[in-house]
């Protein structure tokens, strides 16, 4: 098949490339991959990275394809066999940062800073105070105090050697005695410890072996993606996703000059939104990444009464105080006031420094002492409910950001007793919007605070609190919303309209690197929102079997193995004692209890991963089977059919449970194996929806429409349909335990019953797999969610059934590129796509179906005359 090098991707499949997974056994994956029916490959970052690492975020080299991975020719040679096959390619790349490896000299730019100091030309490339440590950059590095390590430091020539590290040694240095020698590098080795209070530089959050890069420098940005755009520019790349914005000083200039570069290249970027946060109108992008579609899928298939019947179970079986767990607002809140007063108290102290000497440089602002400067930072930065603002000074404030500011400042001025010493907050509001002048300071301080926001709301909400917060597991998700997991059919109709209107070229996802759990994990872990008597009556009978080290971490462990679906230790220790360790409750990563972690281990290890454990978890298993298959295609389904660019993450065309990384680094087989039952269903419905959208891109892509469609009768809720183009129409069933309840199902209540159909269609009808695993067809004369007038659904009674996609008959013309068809009031629409007025046909919902009440999707814009995937809000 032709590549059509001038659309954005139809569907992209990630690669997460390590030494397990190169590019020449990636190559081998390409016939499958172009089977499956996506477009392109993802692939995680592929520079010259650390030595055996499995994720390739850690860079150390920007002109060298990973040598592990095959070089230069081994990603070309993977491009050749891609575009044989009809595949393009989508990199990842790293703009905030590099490594800090060991030995030092594995990072050009970095060694040459450490050997000359501010006057290498490579010094404007990192983001480092120099006026602190006498004019040395702080490397913590060492297992002890420097005195305590001394004797482990030895002189090779004119490089400084300790243990595996090797550092540069100042010219005219190298035989000055030890003590002398250290004092005169242009560097300082320190204790690890002392990284939390003293580093100065900016790091990747609070991990300090990755040092941030100044790519807001023209001459920073030019070399540091010279390898990436010759790439795009000689057709082996098509189109790229950029890792953490949020980490920039302007991500908005950032993105325009890439942009520029690229030729407006098909990009997506990894912007967590938070509530109803909105990727900012003017970035230059297709979308983001795709946690803001995960949120709102897994929501659809969460029960919002039975979460909370799960919330207080958790409460009365492990009973943690409000700001520790059982609140999940105040638990934010504590966590949030613990990382910027502990991991980051570094980058705090320097927004200190920068806001004192702002305000000593302006009689208007001076006398504000440097504790009202601290408290009204911490007690601004904690308030707030987003990632960062985006400011700069010099240009015009976004009414959003001004807002979130002021919001964040009002709850910041009752820390203060004294209303005049309260006055410290407007200093730091307004030097965080850039209100307050454009010197360096100022830009600094500008900068930095957006900066150290967006660490700190990952490390107190996704890595905190996520761990502290447990009643639904499956909630507590990248970008999700643990205090509110449900989400309306209403609401999902609502965000997809809103990305056909404004993003329709946007990346979506269910399972990536970096997800807590993967989507086939959380689906069997949402199935509990339907079955909370029956989990909280399980949880009381384990605890009299067998103590736990705490009842959280019994609550914690017991989830994740139900997730899991297999009583695997060696998966599931390492993940508990990660969820301990960053939860920071009773041991930390920094500051562990050696004691405490093995009792977790032993009891992990003994009971949810033991031998008993599956006999533990059966009777439930098999309760809740149908609400988990109901979950896992109805999520799968929405998810290739919704608007947007689905990426899926590599092995998840089948049944994939993974849990927290390391263990969803894991490499697939490719080509995968056979499979029965979910896992063959799953991959038949992934195959042909993809397949549908390759074939017929101009149903999904920027042209198209998304129109939603409502059921109407008891038993509404429990569909989810919608049309794409007037062409094809998706379906899927939710909540199914309480339709089964409420008399909806009869003996084959879809996805709960035993027949409901799980497939996909393409224009020959029915093509997926009914519930009792055997193939099903329809017929082209009605539209392939009623079976083509076959009963295919096995409804009796209940909404629609499983999942299924279906275009509508090839014999009725839909509506234009760029218009909606919307259900008219007098005669509403079916829970299909409304059918040849003569055909008399209706979908496999037995009830009346009526308009949603999110109304019909807003008609997209006539596109601008430029490529689709450039187009952007208005």
């Amino acid at each position: 098949m032709k590549r059509d090098t001038s659309a954005p991707p139809t569907a992209t499949y990630r690669l997460q490339l390590q030494p397990g997974l190169p590019f020449r056994e990636a190559e081998r994956a390409v016939p499958h991959l172009a089977d499956l029916g996506v477009s392109h490959l993802h692939l995680s970052p592929v520079l010259e990275a650390v030595p055996g690492s499995t994720h390739g975020y850690d860079v150390v080299g920007h002109d060298a394809v990973r040598a592990e991975l095959g070089g230069e020719e081994g990603l070309r040679a993977l491009a050749r066999t891609a575009h044989a096959h009809g595949l393009g390619l989508i990199l990842d790349i790293v703009p905030n940062h590099m490594a800090l490896p060991a030995p030092e000299g594995l990072n050009g730019p970095l060694w040459h800073v450490l050997r000359d100091g501010p006057a290498s030309p490579y010094a404007r490339w990192f983001d480092v105070d120099w006026a602190e440590h006498g004019g040395r950059l702080l490397l913590p590095v060492l297992g002890g105090p420097l005195g305590d390590e001394l004797e482990r430091f030895a002189v090779d020539g004119d490089v400084l050697r300790y243990h595996d590290h090797a550092f540069p040694l100042r010219p005219g240095t190298e035989r000055l005695p030890l003590p002398e020698l250290l004092d005169a590098q242009w560097y300082r080795p320190a204790w690890w410890r002392l990284a939390r209070t003293e580093v100065n530089y900016r790091r990747f959050f609070t991990i300090s072996d990755l040092i941030a890069v100044r790519v807001e420098d023209p001459e920073v940005f030019a070399a540091t993606h010279a390898t990436v755009l010759a790439l795009l520019d000689e057709g082996v790349v098509d189109g790229l996703r950029v890792d953490h914005p949020d980490g920039l000083a302007d991500p908005a200039g950032y993105l325009r000059r890439l942009a520029a570069a690229t030729g407006g290249r098909w990009t997506v970027v990894e912007k967590i939104l938070s509530g109803d946060e909105r990727l900012p109108a003017d970035w230059p992008v297709a979308g983001t990444t795709g946690y803001d579609s995960l949120r709102h899928l897994d929501g659809l298939f969460t029960d919002p009464d039975g979460a909370g019947e799960l919330a207080a179970a958790y409460r009365a079986f492990a009973g943690p105080p409000p700001d520790r767990g059982g609140d999940w607002q105040a638990t934010v809140r504590r966590a949030a006031y613990r990382v910027i007063g502990h991991e980051l108290a570094a980058e705090v102290d320097r927004l200190v420094r920068t806001a004192g000497r702002l305000c000593a440089s302006s009689h208007r602002l001076r006398d504000h002492a440097p504790w009202a400067l601290r408290t009204a930072l911490c007690e601004t930065l904690v308030r707030l409910p987003v990632y960062r603002p985006y400011a700069v000074p010099g240009l015009p404030v976004a009414p959003v950001d001004a807002a979130l500011l002021d919001e964040a400042a009002q709850g910041a001025r009752t820390a203060f007793a004294v209303p005049e010493e309260a006055r410290a907050v407007e200093v730091v509001r307004d030097a965080a919007l850039g209100r307050l002048g454009e010197d360096p300071d100022r830009r600094d301080f500008c900068a930095r605070f957006a900066q150290t926001a967006s660490a700190l709301r990952a490390k107190s909400v996704e890595d905190t609190a996520f761990y502290r917060y447990a009643p639904l597991l499956s909630a507590t998700e990248v970008g999700g919303a643990p205090d509110r997991p449900a989400v309306t059919p209403e609401e999902f109709h609502a965000h997809c309209a809103r990305l056909q209107r404004d993003w329709p070229t946007t990346g979506t996802v269910l399972s990536t690197h970096d997800t807590k759990r993967s989507a086939d994990a959380r689906a069997r872990i949402a199935a509990l929102s339907e079955y909370p008597g029956r989990w909280a009556a399980l949880m009381d009978l384990l605890r009299a079997r067998g103590a736990a080290p705490d009842p959280h971490v019994a609550w914690v462990a017991w989830q994740n193995a139900f997730g899991l679906g297999d009583a695997d230790a060696g998966r599931l220790v390492p993940a508990v004692l990660k969820s301990v360790r960053e939860a920071a409750l009773l041991t930390t990563w920094t500051e562990p209890d050696a004691a405490y972690e093995a009792a977790v281990a032993a009891f992990v290890a003994a009971g949810p991963g033991g031998p008993g454990a599956a006999a533990a978890l059966a009777p439930l298993e098999r309760e809740t089977a149908p609400t988990v298959r109901a979950n896992t295609l109805g999520a799968a389904l929405l998810h290739l059919t919704m608007p947007g660019v689905p990426d899926v993450y590599m092995g998840t065309e089948g049944v994939y449970r993974a849990l927290v990384d390391p263990d969803n680094r894991r490499v697939p087989r490719f080509p995968p194996g056979p499979a029965d039952g979910l896992g063959g269903e799953k991959r038949r419905l992934t195959r042909t929806a993809l397949r549908l959208r390759r074939e017929h891109p101009e149903w999904f892509g920027a042209r198209a429409t998304y129109e939603p469609l409502g059921a109407a009768g008891p038993a509404a809720e429990h569909c989810v349909a919608f049309g794409r183009s007037g062409q094809v129409v998706a379906v899927a069933t939710r909540l199914p335990r309480r339709l089964a309840a409420a008399g909806g199902g009869g003996d084959g209540a879809g996805a709960a019953g035993r027949r409901g159909v799980a497939g996909v269609a393409d224009g020959r009808g029915m093509a997926g797999a009914r519930g009792d695993g055997r193939a099903a067809r329809g017929d082209a004369r009605g539209p392939a969610g009623a079976g083509g007038g076959r009963d295919l659904s096995g409804v009796r009674g209940g909404p629609c059934a499983g999942a299924a996609v279906a275009p509508v008959s090839a014999r009725r013309r839909g509506p234009r590129p760029g218009r909606t068809r919307t259900p008219s009031p007098a005669a509403p629409a079916r829970c299909a796509a409304p059918p040849p007025r003569s055909s008399g046909r209706r979908c496999a919902c037995s009830a009346s179906p009526r308009p949603s009440r999110a109304g019909p999707a807003r008609s997209p814009a006539r596109p601008p005359a430029r490529r689709p995937w450039r187009r952007r809000r208005r």
